[in-house]
């Protein structure tokens, strides 16, 4: 690269394509690590050279672009070459969760179109079996060590060239499918193009204020959206990703010292289990910057004693598979107030402001905007919205109207332009003729000393039709009284919001990105 016109080589790929991002940073930052995965350590130009070599290897396998190439993976930096050969190179990246079963594996493969898939080595086993019932797929390759019948990802790496591919990504080719989290019904693919994950990064990027020298660990799953828009972020500035396979709280709390991890995003019971951790003081955490949570609300208390231990570093996201996800955010300072006695910390339940670049309104049944403080369906457009579903046209009819993304998600704005999430459409209770929005519920149960998680769901009722019903972890060492529970909500919320039914359980239930799976919840009801 050194005989090469460096500024000139900077136009070789186009502005808005992650391929231009991806070989800008092996142009400019060639020495600097782009990430760290176990013991494995890979420059910006390394990465690049691999992505190539990969590219190379598909295109000689016959994957053509537009292809889809599938992910099934837990973290690890081979998933993070994966993505990369997909933005750069033209292919369709679907990344599957490990934890579905094998008829939902089987389903979204078959779904997607998947021709090549890409395979970690603990799932191996589980797509051996499946090999029969997946006849579109043509290539199997292992992304770590060597299995029968799949090829070696160090293979590919070792036997391909690292130069640039004669090929050109343009902004509107499609390069990746996010499947929705299935807690609700069968999981749909989100589809996008470079574009859209390029407008993501620059509007996320201003969010956590990214810098080239930063470092993110990370905990997030890298095929769920958050975990995905995480690592390209860090990516698109030219800074350095240390990826975890699993998440580990103490190892957490290690990595972030000896690694001087400057960035982190988690959901709150990883906030929990990190806090817990013992002698937690011992290690050195100052250089982080900024620990984002999203997926649910973090409780007060829980948010204080963070506070305490790695100080003003929190911020909040909110988003989802299809929009992009950046929907809105609560900046750091916007948490400090939880410390300051009689200051107004009602916007600490929002999930704050609208992203720049990113426009949202909450309209009634009608498509009617709503006033402030009135619930309604949160509608969002932005130019890193899905652009529709993966061979779905009729559901992408019915959820972008006229370039308005409707989330389903209930909520409302304050005269600050706070929102507010009431709750999942889907998820309203309504019970005796009242609608009831389980997160309202769920947030005064948080506030109760004993509890430790808590979800609140609706089940049949023969006087009620629906009835409410929260199901209830207790911290570790603390007992939880039903009826002390019940009175606690009925001096703080209307009667008809407070559970009428309690059940206690030592963990909820839980998804990938470590949130609670309602889903699971009334099916157990409703076998009963």
């Amino acid at each position: 690269m050194s005989e090469q016109l460096l500024l000139k080589e900077l136009s070789r790929y186009d502005i808005g394509t992650f391929a231009d991002i991806i070989y800008r940073n092996a142009l400019l930052y060639p020495d600097n690590e782009a990430f760290v995965y176990e013991s494995i350590r890979i420059t910006h130009f390394e990465y690049n050279a691999m992505v190539n070599k990969v590219i190379h290897a598909l295109f000689k396998m016959g994957v053509k672009k537009g292809e889809t190439i599938g992910l099934l993976s837990w973290n690890c930096v081979q998933a993070a070459v994966i993505y990369g050969v997909a933005m750069k190179g033209g292919f369709i990246a679907s990344p599957f969760n490990p934890r579905l079963t094998a008829d939902e594996l089987e389903y979204l493969i078959t779904y997607s179109e998947t021709d090549t898939l890409f395979v970690g080595p603990e799932l191996v086993d589980t797509i051996n079996r499946l090999k029969p019932r997946l006849p579109g797929v043509r290539n199997y390759i292992i992304l770590e060590g060597s299995a029968d019948d799949m090829v070696s990802f160090q293979e590919l790496l070792e036997s391909n060239p690292g130069n640039e591919p004669d090929l050109n990504v343009g902004v509107n080719d499609l390069i990746g499918i996010i499947y929705t989290s299935g807690t609700t019904g069968v999981p749909r693919g989100a589809l996008y193009t470079n574009s859209c994950f390029i407008s993501d990064c620059s509007t996320f990027a201003l969010d956590v204020n990214v810098q080239q020298i930063d470092r993110h660990l990370q905990v997030t799953p890298q095929f769920h959206i958050a975990g995905n828009t995480w690592f390209r972020t860090f990516l698109y500035a030219g800074a350095c990703t240390v990826i975890h396979k699993f998440f580990n709280p103490a190892e957490v709390l290690n990595t972030i010292q000896e690694e001087k991890i400057t960035h982190m995003n988690i959901v709150p019971t990883q906030l929990v289990a990190m806090l817990n951790v013992p002698n937690i003081e011992k290690y050195d955490l100052n250089s982080m910057k900024l620990i984002w949570y999203g997926a649910s609300p973090m409780p007060s208390e829980v948010l204080k004693k963070g506070l305490d231990v790695f100080g003003n570093v929190f911020g909040q996201g909110y988003g989802q598979s299809e929009s992009g996800p950046a929907i809105t955010h609560m900046p750091k300072e916007d948490h400090m107030v939880v410390n300051i006695p009689g200051a107004d910390q009602k916007h600490l339940l929002s999930a704050g402001k609208p992203d720049i670049g990113v426009q949202v309104r909450i309209v009634d049944e009608d498509g009617n905007d709503c006033a402030r403080g009135y619930v309604g369906e949160i509608i969002v457009k932005s130019r890193h919205i899905m652009v529709g579903y993966w061979k779905k046209p009729e559901d992408t009819k019915d959820t972008i109207i006229d370039g308005w993304l409707h989330t389903g998600d209930m909520g409302y704005y304050d005269e600050n332009g706070y929102i507010y999430i009431a709750d999942r459409k889907k998820d309203m209770i309504i019970t005796g003729g009242e609608n009831v929005f389980p997160r309202e519920v769920e947030e005064v149960l948080y506030q109760h000393p004993a509890v430790h998680e808590a979800a609140v769901i609706g089940i049949p009722d023969p006087y009620w039709v629906e009835k409410v019903h929260a199901v209830l972890a207790p911290k570790k060492g603390q007992t939880i009284d039903e009826e002390e529970i019940i009175a606690f909500c009925k001096q703080r919320i209307a009667g008809y919001k407070t559970p009428k039914s309690i059940e206690i359980v030592p963990e909820l239930p839980k998804n990938a990105a470590g949130k609670i799976v309602k889903k699971e919840l009334r099916a157990k009801f409703a076998k009963k």
